[in-house]
This record gives C-alpha cells, sequence and structure tokens, in this order.
C-alpha cells in the first residue's frame, strides 16, 4: 500500500481534505471526510473479494481516497466534485507511483462515481459507485428526515 500512503501525504490530497473539513464543520448531512473516503475502499474490497474480481487493493484504495476530493472545488469554485476530483487526482497521481494505464483506470472511476448506468459494472468504477452509495448510514442518521435523498436511494436497512 506504499503508493497509497503517497496518496495520503501528499500535499494536495492533504490540503484538499482540510479545507472540506472546514467548508463542512457546520454540514449535519455526510460529510466527505477520510472516514468516508476509508468506509468506501473497505466496502469496495470487501466487494471485490467477495466477487472474486480480482481488482488491485492499491487502485480501489486509491480511487476512493481521491473521488470526493473534489468537493473543495465544488465549494469554492462551483466546479462539479467528481470533475474537481478528477482535476486534483491528475496532479496527485503521477507523484504516487501509478502507471499511465492505472491512473487512466482510477481517473475513470472517479468520474463516473456519480453515473448510476455503470450500477452493474463489475469493474473499478462499478465498485466506486456502489461502496460510495453503501457507505452512508442512513439508518442511524440524525438528519434523515430532511435529508435530499429520496426514500429508494438510502440505506435504511443494513445489508447482509
Amino acid at each position: 500500500m506504499e503508493r497509497v500512503n503517497k496518496i495520503c501525504e501528499h500535499k494536495l490530497w492533504k490540503q484538499a481534505v482540510e479545507e472540506i473539513s472546514q467548508l463542512e464543520e457546520k454540514r449535519v448531512f455526510c460529510r466527505h471526510n477520510t472516514e468516508h473516503f476509508l468506509d468506501v475502499a473497505r466496502l469496495a474490497y470487501i466487494e471485490n473479494l467477495e466477487k472474486g474480481l480480482g481488482i488491485e487493493k492499491e487502485l480501489l484504495y486509491a480511487a476512493a481516497l481521491l473521488h470526493d476530493i473534489g468537493r473543495v472545488l465544488e465549494y469554492t469554485e462551483q466546479i462539479p466534485h467528481d470533475k474537481g476530483s478528477v482535476l486534483l487526482a491528475e496532479k496527485i497521481l503521477p507523484e504516487c507511483g501509478f502507471t499511465k494505464e492505472e491512473e487512466r483506470e482510477i481517473l475513470a472511476a472517479i468520474s463516473s462515481h456519480r453515473k448510476a448506468d455503470i450500477l452493474s459494472e463489475n469493474s473499478l468504477s462499478g465498485l466506486l459507485y456502489r461502496a460510495d452509495k453503501k457507505s452512508r448510514a442512513c439508518l442511524f442518521c440524525k438528519a434523515q428526515g430532511t435529508c435530499k435523498w429520496s426514500t429508494e436511494k438510502k440505506n435504511l436497512t443494513l445489508e447482509v
């Protein structure tokens, strides 16, 4: 996980995570913090193992750690966060030891993590999309009643 640790140590990643934390300090809904990033990574990795998909663990963790860092650009420059995350990840990944092919795969997953048409894909993109949605503990959320997510999208039961 050396390359993933390089992401976590990267100045731009740490700066984005800190800024998001400050910008979301009073947010009552789901936050986009390291806890969320790691929840997404772990859920994607579990599904990867359960389905025997063979996607490299470092790619899953890299995509999960980077998929929402563009929130800072969404809040400050009105750039949709999926696009903002790609912009930031394009600067971070080359300095962390990923190959060009791995970078393309990670960036594709980040850019499509909000697109429901990849829901059933057994790819890095599909895993990231599903894990991102499953990571939200709506069942236990105090803001559940005022959340903009539809009842159908909310995670109101624990999955077995």
